[in-house]
Parts: structure tokens; sequence; C-alpha cells
């Protein structure tokens, strides 16, 4: 997909971001016509605890970029969930006005859209790779947008986690008995499905996660995966640690962008954050391959976690309910239906190389 197209869906026509290259390079833009520096100060609001790793960070990257890459001229500053607005308000704030951009996870946002949950992850869905090559190359990112034109926002892919981990809790899981009445943290589809076999889930923000598990008021959990569970120290809280995160085999950090403002950007800016976006989706991807790997480590050899899989029954009922909850969602609207017949058809595809490439690779190895 030609990446000067991102925003058509949007209505922001972009073909001008490609003229923007031809300008003369040896004078910052404004001063070649003798008019004056324009600057722009924008806020951002995130669903995450200040400087917390990956998550909080990934946001701080991305307007740390947008600062260097302009020379300055767009400033952005970074708030944390409860600095300006709640975590699970941040859409609200993008869309009305109150901050310029967001950085979230668009499952929040069921409620806004119904659509908005199949961007960030599908249960037994793709993976980070998969995922980045649908939203870019496949067409995922002009749907996503024509999903958020309405409210007046941009979506953009702005940081992954790859694969997460099923999550924490203070129950063995032997049987789909086990699932009856647990009382388990999960947003998204997953959350669904669980509620489905027999669970009762809730959504918290993950700033209240450590406190209720420990309480008492979830028997369960899932957040991210290893380095951000650490950091949380989400170990001293619950006693098990389960996988294969089969309710997100990926997990799409969104950047959310007010529309009006970004069209009120020059054109060089406007480009600037698209491919800032571009470049923290990236980046945030390759930190958590690392970081994950040496949390990993830490929490089995250093504290003790007892690592505990999913049962294949398990896993095969979820998977079925799982299939029930994404029809009947893509169902309930024409452009849910379009969404996820093109994520099954891009997934087949997809999936045909890698069974012979990544996955023939893995085994391989050994």
């Amino acid at each position: 997909m030609d990446r000067r197209n991102l925003l058509t869906a949007a209505g922001l026509g972009l073909g001008a971001v490609a003229l923007a290259g031809c300008k003369d390079d040896s004078a910052p833009a404004g001063e070649a016509s003798g008019a004056p520096e324009q600057r722009f100060r924008w806020k951002m609001v995130t669903s995450w605890p200040e400087n917390f790793p990956g998550l909080g960070t990934t946001a701080q990257r991305f307007a740390d970029t947008v600062a260097r890459l302009s020379n300055g001229r767009l400033s952005i500053q970074v708030f944390a969930a409860g600095a300006l607005v709640p975590a699970l308000e941040v859409f609200d704030a993008v869309s009305s006005g109150t901050a310029e951009l967001g950085h979230s996870a668009a499952y929040y946002w069921k409620g806004k859209s119904a659509a908005a949950p199949f961007f960030t992850a599908v249960p037994f869905g793709m993976n980070a790779q998969e995922m980045n090559a649908w939203l870019y190359e496949g067409g995922g990112l002009e749907l996503w947008q024509k999903a958020y034109d309405p409210l007046g926002v941009v979506p953009l892919p702005c940081g992954n986690t790859g694969v997460q981990m099923a999550g924490w809790f203070n129950k063995e899981i032997n049987s789909l008995d086990d699932l009856q009445g647990l009382k388990i943290r999960m947003p998204g589809f997953g959350g669904e499905v669980l509620a489905r076999a027999g669970a009762t889930t809730v959504n918290l923000p993950g700033s209240e996660i450590f406190t209720s598990l420990q309480t008492g008021v979830i028997d369960a959990s899932d957040w991210v995966s290893p380095y951000n569970d650490l950091a949380f120290g989400l170990y001293q809280a619950a006693k098990y640690y389960y996988y294969p995160g089969w309710q997100e085999p990926c997990a799409v950090l969104e950047l959310t962008v007010n529309k009006q403002k970004l069209a009120e950007l020059p054109d060089d800016l406007r480009a600037i954050v698209i491919e800032a976006a571009r470049s923290t989706n990236q980046a945030m991807l390759d930190e958590y391959g690392r970081r994950n790997a040496e949390a990993l480590h830490t929490l089995v050899n250093e504290h003790g976690v007892q690592l505990r899989r999913l049962p294949d029954s398990v896993l095969d009922r979820l998977r079925d309910i799982s299939g029930d909850v994404l029809e009947e969602t893509a169902a309930m609207d024409p452009l849910n239906r379009e969404v996820w017949d093109s994520m099954q058809a891009f997934r087949e595809r997809i999936q045909a190389w890698h069974a012979l490439g990544e996955k023939a690779m893995y085994d391989l190895r050994g």
C-alpha cells in the first residue's frame, strides 16, 4: 500500500505530502517564503501510568521522535492516565478536542465503535507480524480509519506488544469447570469469550490490577507479557502464570489524532506524525522481543513463578466460542462484516506462507 495514501479514508488528502519532499531542504518550512515559522503545541493523553515501561515510554518515544524530526516545530506534552483525563476516557478527550492525541488500545472503545476491538487483538488471530502486514499492506488501516471517521478521530498503529500471556491466576485451571464463576479482568473479545465460558469478567485499568488480585476482588487477570507484568510486580499478587495468550496473539497500540487538528498541520508536519507513528510501532515490537525474554528469565529463576499451560480442552472450547463471538460481532454492522472478512481472508493467505516459512523454521530450530 502506498504510504502517501494512509489517510485517504479519513478524508485528509495526503497526496501533498509527496510534494513537501520536493521543497528546498536548505531552509525550514516558512523561511523560504519569508513567513514566520509556525509552531504547534499539542497534548497527548494516555491510558498508561507515568513512565510505565513499554506502554508509557512508547508514548513518550513518539512525542520525542516528532519533536526531533520537526526540529521542535511540533512539540507534544504527554499526560499519563489520570493526569488530565482518566485512563479509559482517552478516546473522548481526543474526539472532543480536549487533547490533540491519545495513546491507548482500540478494544477499550467498543462503546464508541463496534468495530474497534478488531484493531487491537482477535483471539486465535494474527500475530504482530501478520497484523502489521494487514494494517499497512492489506487494507486494514483504511478500514480502521473508516470506523473512526464519523467520530472525528484518525487512528494510527503506534506500538505492538507481540503475543501476550494468558494471565495471572490464583486458581489452577485444569478443566472448563475451573472457569465457572472465575472473576477475571480481561478486556476486548477475550473477555466476551470467557464470560460465555462461565467466567465473570471485569474491565479494569492496569493501575488497579495488582490491588484487585491481592485483595481477592478478582481471581485472575491478563495484563500484557513478562516485561510489563514484572514491572507491575504481579508475581507478588498471583501464584500461577498461564500461557499461551490465546486472547491476544498480538496487541496493537493506537495513536488517536483529532481529525481537525491533524488537517490543520502543514503537510510536512502531518507526514512526520504519520511516519513517527510507524517508526514507533516497530520500535516497541523490537523492544518487547528483548525485554520479554529477559523478564521471563527473571520471573522464573529469581521469583519462582509457576508457569502453567492452559489445557487443550479449555483452549479448544475457547476457540469455538471465539468463532461465535467474532461472527456475531461481524453480523452487527456492515463495517464489522467488512473488517472481519478482510482479516480472515488475509490471515488465510499469510498463514499458508508462514506454515512454510516462520513455523517451519521454528520447528527446524527445535
